[in-house]
């Protein structure tokens, strides 16, 4: 299996009833500030809040009828949790989801809606994995990896595709993107130079949690003895099969202060009257802290995510 314009072309027709189509938001204001034309693509106001619901629906609906029969699990921190518990909820076949033990209880509340059996571990990589291998060996269900999956990959890059649609011509100088396991940003990747081969592709990293940006200057991946960021969804180590698809792909990966992340989740707010969650604010941070130069340029930013628990705002209280 292999990550291509072409399986993000059929993730697209697959999902489209499934999904929602966001809007790409645009500010005067912004534009004004920093001198460029910024284009955010609203995956925050995606089903589950989160660009997450595109890749899960798209792997279980790719599923044969004997696949789908025995179920699926995953391991997540929350949005793909919610999406692969929405996708099977839909197409009605049973899902068993791990969850780290300090996964913030908005995310948890947002999976228990759709039913699912919730499995809580330690808050390890290694202890989600035993968990879900458990899972399979016991139920014979399909491991639906949160980025490692090119299904899942190429339903993340049907995000890509509608921003480059519904921004007018001449189109998009650069595009900007989270990464946490890199489901996203190779989707993205792929669809970008794909379809725009000049457009620069910039992925953005909390300082933090600086795993992928490490990788991309040593060549190698080493896990962090220690991660710290706000930006829970994109705690974890970058995945092998991403890896390799981002050196391929992409053209820079910048990092961002926890205050600049903060920063950006208030502005995004108070400038566009959305949600987004510190995930998703991280490559308006990069803008903000002058992690990339947008001067004079077209810009697509993708705010991943919205799932904020609005009873611990990180401004409040300071």
């Amino acid at each position: 299996m292999s990550l291509t314009l072409a399986t993000i072309r059929a993730a697209h027709t697959r999902i489209h009833p499934h999904i929602r189509r966001t809007p790409v938001l645009t500010s005067e204001a912004l534009d004004a500030a920093w001198s460029g034309s910024l284009f955010f693509k609203c995956e925050n106001l995606q089903h589950v809040g989160a660009f997450k619901a595109r890749g899960a629906t798209n792997a279980v609906f790719s599923l044969t009828a004997a696949e789908a029969a025995r179920g699926v699990c995953t391991h997540s921190s929350g949005n793909h949790a919610a999406a692969l518990a929405r996708a099977a909820k839909l197409r009605g076949i049973p899902a068993v989801i791990v969850m780290p033990s300090n996964t913030p209880q908005i995310k948890v509340r947002n999976v228990e809606r759709f039913g699912p059996r919730i499995l809580f571990c330690e808050p390890t990589q290694q202890a989600r994995e035993a968990a879900c291998e458990r899972i399979v060996a016991e139920t014979g269900a399909t491991l639906i990896h949160p980025f490692t999956d090119y299904r899942v990959m190429a339903g993340q890059g049907t995000a890509a595709i509608e921003l480059l649609e519904d921004v007018a011509a001449p189109g998009l100088d650069l595009v900007l993107c989270p990464v946490g396991g890199g489901g996203l940003l190779c989707g993205t990747a792929v669809a970008v130079k794909s379809l725009t081969p000049t457009a620069r592709v910039v992925a953005c990293e909390p300082a933090g949690a600086a795993d992928a940006a490490a990788a991309f200057r040593t060549g190698r991946i080493e896990p962090l003895a220690q991660v710290a960021t706000i930006a829970d969804g994109l705690r974890t180590t970058i995945g092998e099969e991403n890896f390799a698809l981002i050196r391929t792909h992409v053209d820079d990966i910048v990092t961002v202060s926890e205050a600049s992340i903060v920063a950006a989740m208030r502005r995004l707010w108070e400038t566009l009257r959305v949600v987004v969650e510190p995930s998703g604010a991280v490559p308006f941070a990069a803008i903000q802290e002058g992690k990339v130069d947008v001067r004079g340029k077209r810009v697509g930013l993708i705010l991943s995510g919205g799932n904020v628990d609005l009873d611990t705002l990180p401004w409040l209280n300071k």
